[in-house]
């Protein structure tokens, strides 16, 4: 790796003008672009002492050679000159939404003598009406399949069109009345453009007109006994509506937005857009991005926004409303750059209230979803857990494979119900039937260090306990009544390759010592650090660091993002029921019996507060009259201030 200090350049060197600058390394290849308001100031950052780097930012400056900027002269053009230079030389510290397509649009030729229905992507045409964007093309393509048993437009080639003019037979469409056949002059060129013109009305919004046009006739069909007519235009109908279906309305009819959402973890971010148009959602699409950059989430939602527009243009791809997050920090640039790509005015904000941030609300979760989904599918190929257990294994430099790890938890409000988990992965897969659940009371619940020891050595306390009752496997015939009287429940008779602590190197010499104290010398320990990801090993002064993309990398944040999923579950658990005991204890009449009776009925405060005096004489042995004393104490409580972890700042129930 280069030396910074052998390229830096020299501050006065440096201009006080926004600019683009572009790193470089040894074999000239750019690796990083980046934009700034004040050269000098953003390019000195990166020079500043190596401790103080992230270390993505770390790794890019040590793999650079060289840097270079161009000066320009306004942040505008800073934002469109920093858009071009990352699709051209694609650096590899650069997020990037790579999309090898552009988003599928139904296109109705309205220019030609026998318009076509068509799916098209790219860019739009002259005297086409585009109405989208769709995704999966999938969607539009049965959409349009639909379509044409009421609107039968052509939607065949120039090619396949000019065959059947010349042969005087219709394609297979023709013969099963989903073309109006106007190659073989079934229908005259003007009935033909009023049938497509009628299809971009349907899709323009005005479906309610047809559907109510076809009810009518099916109406006047049976009047008049036609039944077989009135059964197409039934079904004619249907397929309106199933249509109608596929694209729900969710907002006003006039509303044309596209709804970003992101969800994201130390290495990888989840997006998902939703495009609205005339109300409906047409389509969807999402991207997985490594986070490659170190980059704020304003930042992040600009690189998103450049990469999503920087190849569409006009009203019809780029909508009068685009719904982030959180905003930009140029919000005012980003905005004139899409009013100039749009031709119009382009509002660019976050949902705040209402249906909007209702469905951005619901963006978010598919995101998260996503991202979800993706890291599952990585931890369910064969060949990745083979490859992140390996990877792990060279990386701790440990001798024996990693066929069961155990990972640890603690978690607590201000050192109060104090529980820690146990999770484990057999073969790189969560078996759930050996999690366990600890309290931790009393002296072990002062810190996080002792909570560690404590946990670590009851876990192995029990390992050794059962291990010394292991029914000793002999060959030979046994009695089954004896064997089952011998053998001990085995909660805790399997010992892990690996233990994994959440935590620094103080809940790693916990671990290790509670481990020392009962005589276990076989097991190894590494903690996980959140801030950094980085691994601890007992008496180690340095961490191991896991290369970003790494598989091991993604098993020990799954194994970490297990164990405090668990236990974060077991506390507020464990919380609840502990308020729900304090606040039931000060309701004159209410005693052990009868408290124990209303947390079984409810199992839960948020239940018990919401129920009515008559739910609450349904209770056995609570009367009226001890149901109104419940009733009226916990109104008086929900009156007051919710509390509030204020290491967390999450609000307590």
């Amino acid at each position: 790796m280069a030396d910074p200090k052998s390229y830096r350049p020299q501050t006065g060197d440096i201009p006080l003008n926004p600019g683009v600058y572009r790193f470089r390394d040894e074999t000239g290849r750019v690796i990083y672009v980046g934009k700034a308001k004040v050269l000098r100031s953003r390019l000195n950052s990166y020079f500043a002492n190596p401790a103080t780097l992230t270390p993505k930012t770390h790794t890019m400056v040590h793999t650079a050679v060289s840097v270079e900027w161009t000066v320009v002269g306004s942040e505008l053009e800073a934002l469109q000159l920093e858009y071009t230079w990352i699709k051209e030389y694609n650096p590899r510290f650069n997020i990037v939404f790579r999309d090898d397509k552009t988003y599928p649009y139904l296109a109705v030729t309205m220019g030609e003598k026998y318009p076509r229905a068509l799916v098209m992507r790219g860019d739009k045409r002259k005297d086409t009406k585009y109405f989208g964007p769709f995704y999966p093309a999938k969607a539009i393509r049965e959409t349009l399949d639909t379509l044409l048993r009421v609107f039968p437009v052509r939607s065949c080639s120039a090619g396949v069109f000019n065959r059947a003019q010349s042969s005087g037979r219709p394609c297979l469409l023709g013969y099963i009345d989903k073309c109006a056949a106007p190659c073989v002059g079934r229908i005259s060129p003007e009935d033909h453009k009023q049938l497509a013109a009628d299809l971009c009305q349907f899709m323009g919004g005005e479906g309610t007109r047809f559907i109510k046009e076809l009810e009518t006739k099916m109406a006047g069909a049976v009047a008049e006994l036609e039944y077989e007519q009135a059964a197409r235009y039934r079904d004619d109908i249907a397929a309106l509506r199933r249509v109608f279906e596929r694209n729900a309305v969710v907002l006003a009819d006039d509303t044309e937005a596209d709804i970003f959402a992101v969800h994201e973890d130390e290495l990888e971010a989840a997006v998902q857009v939703f495009h609205v148009r005339n109300g409906r959602i047409r389509g969807q699409r999402g991207w997985v991005v490594e986070k490659v950059e170190d980059s704020t989430p304003e930042e992040f939602i600009e690189h998103l926004l450049t990469q999503v527009y920087g190849e569409s243009a006009g009203d019809d791809r780029i909508p009068r409303e685009v719904l982030v997050p959180v905003l930009p920090e140029n919000v005012d640039e980003l905005s004139t750059w899409l009013h100039e790509r749009r031709g119009s005015a382009v509002s660019l904000r976050v949902a705040q209230r209402g249906d909007k941030a209702t469905l951005a609300e619901t963006v978010r979760e598919n995101a998260e979803q996503s991202l979800r989904l993706h890291k599952s599918r990585r931890a369910g190929d064969l060949t990745t857990r083979s490859a992140s257990l390996q990877e792990l294994q060279d990386a701790l430099g440990l001798p024996s494979p990693l066929l069961r790890i155990e990972c640890y938890d603690a978690s607590h409000t201000q050192g109060t119900n104090v529980v820690a988990s146990m999770v484990v992965f057999e073969d790189g897969l969560p078996k759930k039937a050996d999690y366990r659940k600890f309290s931790i009371t009393g002296e072990a619940a002062r810190d996080d260090t002792a909570s560690m020891y404590d946990v670590i050595s009851r876990r192995f306390k029990n390992y050794l306990e059962e291990s010394e009752n292991m029914v000793p496997m002999v060959s030979g015939e046994i009695d089954i009544s004896d064997a089952a009287e011998k053998a001990p429940s085995r909660r805790f008779a399997y010992p892990p390759s690996l233990v994994i602590v959440d935590g620094g190197p103080p809940q790693v010499d916990a671990a290790t010592r509670a481990l020392s104290d009962l005589g276990i010398d076989d097991i190894y320990v590494v903690g996980l650090a959140k801030r950094l990801e980085e691994l601890w090993l007992p008496d180690d002064e340095f961490p191991v660091i896991l290369p970003r993309a790494s598989h091991a990398l993604y098993l020990v944040q799954r194994l970490r993002d297990e164990a405090h999923r668990f236990a974060i579950t077991f506390h507020r658990k464990k919380r609840s029921a502990s308020m729900m005991t304090s606040v039931l204890d000060e309701i004159p009449g209410l005693g052990p019996a009868k408290r124990e009776a209303l947390r079984k009925h409810f199992s839960s405060m948020k239940k018990m507060r919401a129920a009515t005096i008559e739910e609450l004489t349904e209770v056995p042995g609570v009367g009226p009259v001890l149901a109104q004393n419940i009733h009226e104490s916990l109104a008086k409580l929900a009156d007051t201030k919710p509390a509030v972890n204020m290491t967390t700042g999450e609000v307590l129930d």
